[in-house]
This record gives structure tokens, sequence and C-alpha cells, in this order.
């Protein structure tokens, strides 16, 4: 009777452990290691962005300075997974109303998704954007931060539905501008996980 106890006993106590356990996040991209006095690791970082928004506005990197981000890529004639992506993100703003996380959404299609194209995609979907941004800009600039920053890939291609090719990802970014979590905008567990995530970030942050 008495083993039987003290087994029930280390098993509470082992899940009580394991559940005040917070997971750790990761660091995406390239690390530099610097010897010195003072030894130091240098992360990969989204470089410096400036692109105009749905409003006709410049926005940067700088107003998201010490702010935790969702980003993604998109185009708004996208026949194919951007409609699921914009519901999933519309489902991670609504789990995330009580925080002052943002989202930004990078066009990859440029030359159509002009401000008011953005605008007019806005209204059509009945976007809240007190907190979500979507932007164009400069073609080049924009599949350059995409493959080089958020180190997902952006591209014109004549095979891919509607002519482009871009990430189903949503990335995670940290108020460091350090990548935390890629997670698949089509999976609804990966949309959870990202929800958890962000938590954590809030927490260790």
């Amino acid at each position: 009777m008495m083993k039987q106890i003290l087994l029930i006993l280390i098993t509470f106590v082992l899940f009580f452990s394991s559940c005040s356990e917070k997971r750790e996040l990761p660091i995406f991209g390239t690390k530099e290691f610097i010897e010195g006095i003072d030894k130091d690791t240098v992360y990969h970082t989204v470089p410096f962005w400036s692109f105009t928004n749905q409003d006709n506005e410049i926005v940067s990197s700088t107003d998201y300075q010490d702010k935790i981000y969702i980003a993604d890529f998109f185009f708004t004639h996208c026949p194919g997974v951007c409609p699921e992506l914009l519901e999933s993100l519309k489902y991670v703003q609504q789990e995330l109303k009580d925080t002052d996380i943002e989202i930004i959404s990078h066009t990859v299609d440029p030359k159509n998704d002009t401000p008011e194209r953005l605008k007019w995609y806005v209204e059509k979907n009945k976007i809240d954007t007190h907190n979500w941004t979507f932007l164009t800009g400069i073609k080049q600039d924009i599949y350059e931060l995409g493959v080089n920053g958020y180190l997902v890939p952006n591209q014109e291609d004549a095979l891919a539905p509607g002519g482009f090719l871009h990430s189903e990802k949503f990335m995670l970014i940290d108020k460091k501008n350090r990548i935390r979590g890629f997670y698949n905008g089509r999976d609804k567990t990966a949309v959870n996980q990202l929800l958890e995530d962000v938590r954590i970030l809030m927490d260790e942050q």
C-alpha cells in the first residue's frame, strides 16, 4: 500500500514539474561567436526595411523596434493558399486581442498590389488594421527581405498559382528582431503553437 502511495506521489511531482517547465524558443538563422573578455553570440536579425502601407504611409522596421510581431507574405489576387493564410491570421489576431502583438503582411506582387489595392483588400475582407499592416514597395527589396531577412522563399513563378511563389509560413519576430519561430499558416496545430509561443516570448522579454 505504501509503495502505491509513494508511486502516486512521485507521478504527481513529475507531472507538475514538467508542466511548470516552459519551452525555450529557438533563435533561427546563422550565428557568430565573438571571442574576447566578454564572450558573446551575435544572432541573425531581420535587416532594416521601409515600405508603403495600405494608407499610403511609409512604414519601416524602426516602427517595430522593441515590439514582437508576426510576419507573412501574400498577394491580393492569390487564388491558392492566401485566403487560408488570411483566415488563420484573423484567428491569431482575435486570440491575441489582449496583447500588443503586431502583424505585418508583405505583398510579393507590388506591381499590382498598390496601396489603393491593399486598401481595397483590407476593406473587402473586413480586416482590423489597428495592429495589422499590409505593405508594398520595390519588388527586389521585398524578395531580398524574404529570402535574406525572414529566410523564406519569394519569387515570380509562372508555374505557381497566380504567378508567384511565396512561403505559407508565419514568422515570429522578437523585440531584438530575431526569428523565433516558423509556422505553417494552413495547419491549425501549427497556428495554435504560434499562439502558445507568442505567450512564451512575451514572458521571456
